[in-house]
């Protein structure tokens, strides 16, 4: 594990521990963010001012193709019940995924300082997020980072059933990416499609998917 200062690099990704961790320390800024989702790294959490990044050996990844849907969710999409939008609230999203995930588990890695983070990401272009609504109010969504035609995917929430399920359901509808970073397994996106590919294989497709801006 590296301690970072100030200067702008993160060490090679071979160098991560077993569990991931590559580096401790830097900051939170839109030049580091940017450089960390284009190697592949990204932070999990803060611990005493400090930002802990990760690339772990393995990565969890939906290809949108792929994504399964069950059938009580295309009744669902067929209903109408939810409206669908792109970046109109991503502040809201990225609030909602902090206080459901602190509710649920009595704490959050999305801190005052992520957010603050995320939304100069967002005003720069590079951090995105869908929303779900129902009659006019947020019940749902995802947010996360766009590099090139690869979607880093940070959180998502849901206040009325599915309505996550129905962000990343919209996600892999634009047809815009090519690949969803997951980051970590989970049941409930394994259940959707989601699969793991080794760090290489994951480099790899983002290399691949970089574009010109990125």
């Amino acid at each position: 594990m590296v301690f970072l200062t100030k200067d702008l690099w993160f060490p090679d990704v071979t160098e991560a521990e077993e569990d991931g961790l590559l580096a401790v320390g830097g900051d939170l800024s839109t030049k580091r963010l940017i450089l960390a989702y284009q190697s592949g790294i990204f932070p999990w959490f803060i611990e005493e001012g400090l930002p802990f990044w990760f690339c772990p050996p393995e990565r969890f990844v939906l290809f949108p193709e792929a994504i399964k849907i069950s059938r009580s969710m295309k009744q669902l999409i067929r209903q109408e019940k939810f409206s669908v939008t792109k970046n109109q609230s991503f502040k809201e999203v990225i609030q909602n995924c902090a206080a459901i995930h602190q509710f649920k588990t009595g704490s959050t890695w999305i801190s005052e300082e992520f957010i603050r983070s995320y939304l100069e990401l967002h005003k720069r272009g590079k951090a995105k997020s869908i929303e779900v609504w129902e009659n006019g109010k947020l019940v749902g969504g995802l947010y996360g980072v766009e590099v090139g035609n690869v979607f880093c995917g940070e959180s998502m929430f849901s206040i009325q059933a599915n309505a996550s399920k129905l962000a990343l359901i919209h996600l892999c509808r634009t047809g815009r990416y090519t690949l969803i970073d997951c980051q970590m397994p989970t049941a409930h996106l394994e259940s959707m499609g989601a699969t793991i590919i080794s760090r290489d294989t994951f480099l790899n497709e983002l290399k691949r998917n970089l574009t010109p801006d990125n």
